[in-house]
């Protein structure tokens, strides 16, 4: 049973498991991907890369090592590191709508605990699915505060982490939870308001792009035609 993680530290050093079971962790709960699989797959199919360019490319010695190197860089950018960006960009897209129904069950005065609850039960989401596994394990015998803290290994999103933060300690405090969704809930509706902002901005450059790949040739081959169709004639 234990043979694989036996095997895995002699391959690997521990700093490395670390980093990748961290980044791994982001996934979330529902992700497949184990750390030591992951770094088995990445190094396997690397020297698969490294003898399949050796023997099938011309100058394969020289062009192989270069080649895997690439692709020992990348899996990890294409199998982990753009799953988690991709995931804390829908994580953070469910969290407004998430917390205004919290904050609405907090407001009919419920505890915390309740109103997570209440609020799972209406929202089907990844980001409620996280919330749900945090209240499984207040029922093994963690408190609430504790399955918070832990749920946030779990979450990419520094702001979801940031609000999270804020709720375990005003309940752990005993300041106003309400007050401080408030705050949270109208802190993720100004980032959301800068966030389109931000991608309006981008359109003139954006369009500024397409017209001079694509209009402006255009523009200089209707132009120069007649003296081309000439100088051919």
């Amino acid at each position: 049973m234990n043979k694989k993680p036996e095997l895995a530290r002699m391959m690997y050093n521990k700093k490395t498991i670390a980093k990748w079971d961290k980044k791994i962790t982001l996934l979330g709960i529902y992700n497949k991907l184990d750390t030591i699989t992951f770094l088995n797959l990445r190094l396997f199919t690397s020297i698969i890369v490294f003898f399949v360019v050796l023997y099938v490319i011309d100058l394969g010695y020289v062009i192989a090592p270069l080649v895997t190197f690439l692709y020992y860089y990348f899996i990890g950018k294409v199998l982990v590191d753009n799953k988690i960006k991709a995931r804390t960009s829908k994580l953070e897209g469910e969290a407004m709508h998430f917390f205004e129904v919290l904050t609405l069950s907090l407001e009919t005065g419920r505890n915390l605990e309740e109103a997570i609850n209440v609020t799972i039960s209406n929202i089907d989401s990844e980001l409620s699915d996280e919330f749900a596994e945090a209240l499984r394990e207040v029922k093994f015998g963690k408190s609430l505060t504790e399955s918070l803290n832990d749920m946030q290994k779990n979450i990419p999103s520094e702001t979801i982490n940031n609000i999270i933060l804020a709720l375990t300690q005003a309940d752990m405090f005993g300041n106003s939870i309400i007050d401080t969704m408030y705050n949270q809930v109208d802190y993720l509706r100004e980032k959301k308001k800068l966030e389109i902002k931000a991608e309006i901005s981008k359109v003139p450059i954006k369009i500024s792009i397409i017209s001079v790949l694509f209009f402006v040739p255009l523009i200089l081959l209707i132009i120069l035609a007649p003296v081309l169709l000439s100088y051919i004639s």
